[in-house]
């Protein structure tokens, strides 16, 4: 599988909703307002995860790390009208674009080094 063969749906989020609905609400609005760095926190959780996925998993990773927020904004909305979970529309709002951005770069040098 090339990396432009898939796109990333609103299917993809809900199928990995536990990774958003993990962290409560309020706490995810306050780490987004503040524009926290969450990849540096919580970098040992990361390495163990990145572990346990497929090339297959990987490659719909590297695929959204490239997305263009707003795109993947999109599609957090969309998903958010589909579940109602707050996360997710706490990640959807414009605001949270930075914060998405910043996190994204982290992750992309810690995940594809």
């Amino acid at each position: 599988m090339e990396l432009g063969e898939e796109n990333i749906t609103e299917k993809d989020v809900i199928g990995v909703m536990d990774v958003f609905t993990k962290v409560p609400a309020m706490v995810l609005k306050m780490v987004v307002s503040k524009n926290m760095n969450v990849v540096k926190t919580f970098e040992s959780q990361i390495e163990e995860y990145k572990r346990q996925l497929s090339s297959e998993d990987m490659i719909k990773i590297q695929k959204v790390l490239k997305m263009p927020v707003p795109e993947l904004q999109e599609i957090l909305n969309n998903a958010y009208t589909e579940t109602g979970h707050k996360q997710l529309k706490i990640l959807a709002d414009p605001g949270a674009e930075l914060f998405i951005t910043e996190n994204f770069q982290e992750l992309r040098t810690r995940v594809f080094k």
